[in-house]
Order: C-alpha cells, then sequence, then structure tokens
C-alpha cells in the first residue's frame, strides 16, 4: 500500500515550480509518491481555452520521465465534463483500492475550497496538504484548525502558468522555466505545419520562427 498525492491542474504548461512542489512532497513528508492529475477543465473556468489533453499529458509525462516517484493520470480526460475532484477520487479508489491518497493544495486554493462539489465528503475521507501560495482570500472559518487540513513548508512557487503564456504571447524566452524536455516539446508545438494542437499564439517562444498560424486551446495552473 502507497500513500500517493494527488496534484490537480491544468498544467498548461508544466513548469519547474510544479516539479519543486511534488519533488518537496515526495522526499520531505510521509508520501511515497505524487501523481499529476491532468483536468480537462476547471469547474470554475468553463470559459478558458487550453491546451489538448493530448499535449499536456505529454508535457508532464516528458518533465517527470527521470524520476521513479512521480507518476501522471489522464483519469479524467474519461469523466464527462465538467470535472469534479470528487468524482475523480472516487474513480481513482476504483483502480487503486489498496492505496490512500491525499490532496495536494495551494493556500489561494483552499480560500474556496468549500465551494467545491461535496468539500465536506472530501474532508471526511481525505487530508488535504496545503502549500503555501500568494493569496488574499480569507480562508472560511469551518476549514481553519481543520484536523484533516495540514500545511506544509514547502517552497513557495512565485512562478505560474498563466505568467508563462503571458510571456509566450510577448516572444519572451521562458525556457528556464519549463523542464528541458517539455520545452523543446512545446517548441515542436509552436513549429508544427498542423494547428489542430496549439492556441494559435502570435509569438512562438523566442527564438523560433512561427510557420503557421490560428489553432485551439490554452489554460491554468
Amino acid at each position: 500500500m502507497q500513500k500517493i498525492g494527488l496534484f490537480f491542474g491544468t498544467f498548461d504548461p508544466i513548469h519547474k515550480g510544479h516539479l519543486h512542489l511534488a519533488e518537496y512532497y515526495v522526499n520531505s513528508t510521509d508520501l511515497d509518491s505524487v501523481m499529476f492529475v491532468i483536468t480537462p477543465q476547471n469547474p470554475f473556468k468553463q470559459n478558458s481555452k487550453i491546451l489538448s489533453n493530448k499535449n499536456r499529458l505529454e508535457l508532464v509525462s516528458l518533465a517527470i520521465k527521470s524520476d521513479p516517484k512521480l507518476q501522471v493520470s489522464s483519469i479524467e480526460f474519461d469523466l464527462p465534463p465538467p470535472n469534479y475532484t470528487i468524482q475523480t477520487l472516487k474513480k481513482i479508489k476504483v483502480y487503486y483500492p489498496k492505496d490512500d491518497f491525499v490532496l495536494i493544495l495551494g493556500e489561494d486554493n483552499l480560500s474556496s475550497f468549500d465551494k467545491w462539489k461535496d468539500y465536506s465528503n472530501i474532508l471526511s475521507d481525505y487530508e488535504l496538504y496545503v502549500y503555501p501560495r500568494r493569496n488574499n482570500k480569507a480562508i472560511p472559518k469551518n476549514l481553519k484548525g481543520h484536523p484533516k487540513i495540514k500545511r506544509s513548508n514547502a517552497p513557495q512557487i512565485e512562478i505560474s502558468s498563466s505568467e508563462i503564456r503571458k510571456r509566450i504571447q510577448k516572444g519572451e524566452d521562458v525556457s528556464k522555466l519549463i523542464p528541458k524536455l517539455s520545452w523543446s516539446y512545446l517548441c515542436l508545438l509552436y513549429t508544427s505545419p498542423s494547428p489542430r494542437d496549439q492556441r494559435g499564439s502570435r509569438n512562438p517562444p523566442s527564438g523560433l520562427k512561427k510557420k503557421r498560424g490560428g489553432g485551439g486551446g490554452g489554460g491554468g495552473g
């Protein structure tokens, strides 16, 4: 039996901050591994566009390739939208009945956790490991001091996927913020002759000349 941390996100794109957090949890806590659960659509961001499921799965797979304690799940791809965490947790327990699971959550998300679908049921069955994140919103009173919510001394990561996307749009070099193999793959998306899997940014990553226009998604994380 393993104790596995579930790290939910769109990972659009995955960056080194995500990896640093995952590595902290597998090396400095009681977690045996961390599973990146890629979210197709955030229920609170239904109008946002994101890179295709296939592309984000590949970006994460490449990023964690060298660390056996990190894994990736596409389980939410097969669930009916919108995807709610409670539904995913039930499905995961079907596939991994002998393992224990913990939700890895940023402090900013904790502020709105009481708005999650069936959040009280989640708390009754799962622990929350909360990492520091810039947050101006108050934590709901019924969540303060909750025995299932444990704050972690994880490093505060200032990088965000949304900021990386904005910098790419401006043509800035963000290669140092993204795992090397994932960066190489991301560059291929911008130079591919097929626009189907790319969001259609006006500016490709710095140093690349874009060979096409128009396209699909963009997302969160």
